[in-house]
């Protein structure tokens, strides 16, 4: 596959195929090479329904926003008005969460990069108006301090939904009026819906969860809370215009007509590297200012997925071939679809071979509990570690507020030896197996944190 064209042919005679083989009840693919856009749709937007997926149907990319919103604060920087390195307090006098010296302290690019250190993922609703980020900020006074800013990767949703507010009081504007009038306008975009309110406008692809039957409901809501804007909790748009996104950042900063979005400076300073990631198998090797950086055999790739209710997007960008692909879905195996549409275009058309998803080995070897076991929480899952009487090593997760709320169910799993300090889930959930990584120590020899992507702390007692 070389060309355009070849690319057309393919997704005509296995992209229908491959999204009903994995029940996904819609999807829709778009492919930049060469700087030409190739795009398909496939299924339903709504089991409910049987509203057909088209190319022009928009689905939610869910925390892929953070790219966006990203990219709006490199625009500040381009401008002059934002320095990422001096407290966010500069920009943002009344941001407090619990501990008053990190407050202070806590700084744009940490927030960008995921290092800020305070828990992350509150998803209080502050209502639907131009004014809910701003309100926001006022439920994160009592936020708990999990690590000094700057210590460590520790996933954070919260924090992008800060910097939704930045990007409020730097441009003078809603954020939504921002994403539209700075990044979709000038690149010349026209399906992409920053809430309901616009996606209704378009063909809107509903999420679904799976039911005790095993097949896949429509959900029992579209979004969730305007707060988390920033942070992925609704912004819907076509394939296609993802991927046009894409090409901006693949051209150095340039819209298609030639109209300068984003400076060289910021583009390059996006895809370098400012903090490691543990190994985890899912999450990349290094974080950049929103990318996610991967460093695949054949070549670097830039990424960032994205969950809501019952969607999932994949986004996969490989600079050095001037390739990317983004995969929208709406329910069903996505991370088998990802790896038959994804991967395999990826390869194809840029050389790079993406890495599978981890799997436990053949053979674990033992697992010593004396360090892992225990019980951590945060504001999403109280999670516990624990060994059985025959020797075998269990995880249970239990959901609280948003997740309780949307009818998570509780989850059991065998934990089994992955890495050094690293015990992977025996069981998956919509086809992953979970890695968890024990690091920090409590000063008794026990691990301070449970790591999957976001840093969870041991309970005190």
């Amino acid at each position: 596959m070389t060309s355009p064209d070849s690319l057309s042919t393919w997704l005509d005679d296995h992209f229908a195929e491959l999204v009903g083989r994995h029940q996904v009840p819609g999807a829709s693919v778009a492919v930049l090479v060469d700087g030409k856009i190739v795009d398909a749709a496939s299924g339903v937007l709504s089991t409910a329904t049987g509203v057909e997926a088209t190319t022009d149907s928009v689905f939610q990319i869910g925390s892929v926003t953070k790219l966006w919103t990203t990219s709006l604060l490199m625009r500040a920087v381009d401008d002059g008005t934002l320095d990422l390195d001096v407290p966010l307090r500069t920009y943002l006098p009344e941001f407090r969460v619990a501990d008053e010296g990190a407050s202070a302290s806590i700084t744009t690019r940490q927030l960008l990069c995921h290092t800020a250190g305070f828990e992350g993922d509150v998803f209080t609703d502050t209502g639907r108006g131009d004014d809910a980020i701003e309100k926001y900020l006022a439920e994160l006074h009592g936020l708990p301090q999990l690590f000094a800013p700057g210590a460590m990767f520790s996933y954070n949703n919260v924090g992008f939904a800060l910097l939704g507010r930045l990007v409020e009081v730097l441009h003078g504007m809603s954020y939504d009026r921002a994403l539209t009038g700075l990044l979709a306008e000038p690149l010349g975009l026209t399906h992409v819906a920053p809430s309901p309110y616009e996606a209704i406008l378009h063909r809107a692809a509903v999420g679904h969860v799976q039911d005790p039957d095993g097949g896949w409901t429509a959900a029992p809501v579209w979004a969730l809370a305007r707060s988390n804007v920033a942070a992925g909790s609704m912004l819907a748009m076509r394939s296609r215009d993802l991927v046009a996104f894409a090409g901006m950042h693949l051209a150095g900063g340039l819209a298609p007509d030639g109209t300068r979005v984003l400076s060289e400076q910021s583009v390059a300073a996006m895809q370098t590297q400012q903090v490691p990631v543990p190994d985890i198998g899912a999450m990349g090797d290094a974080w950049g200012l929103g990318w996610t950086i991967s460093r695949a055999a054949g070549g670097t790739v830039v990424s960032h997925d994205g969950g809501t209710i019952g969607q999932a997007a994949f986004l996969r960008v490989v600079p050095g071939a001037n390739v990317a692909v983004a995969l929208l879905t709406n329910g069903g195996d996505v991370f088998g679809l990802y790896r038959d549409v994804v991967q395999y275009l990826t390869s194809e058309l840029a050389g790079v071979t993406l890495a599978d998803r981890p799997v436990p080995p053949a053979e674990p070897g033992a697992v010593d509990d004396s360090r892992c076991a225990g019980t951590y929480s945060d504001t999403i899952y109280d999670l516990v570690v624990s060994r059985d009487a025959a020797g075998r090593v269990w995880l249970d997760r239990t959901p609280k507020d948003v997740l309780a709320e949307i009818g998570e169910q509780p989850f059991r799993t065998e934990l089994v030896r992955y890495a050094d300090d690293a015990l992977i889930a025996v069981d998956a959930v919509n086809g992953v197996h979970t890695v968890y990584a024990f690091l920090g120590d409590d000063g008794t020899g026990r691990a301070a944190f449970i790591h999957y992507g976001r840093a969870v702390a041991r309970a005190v007692g």
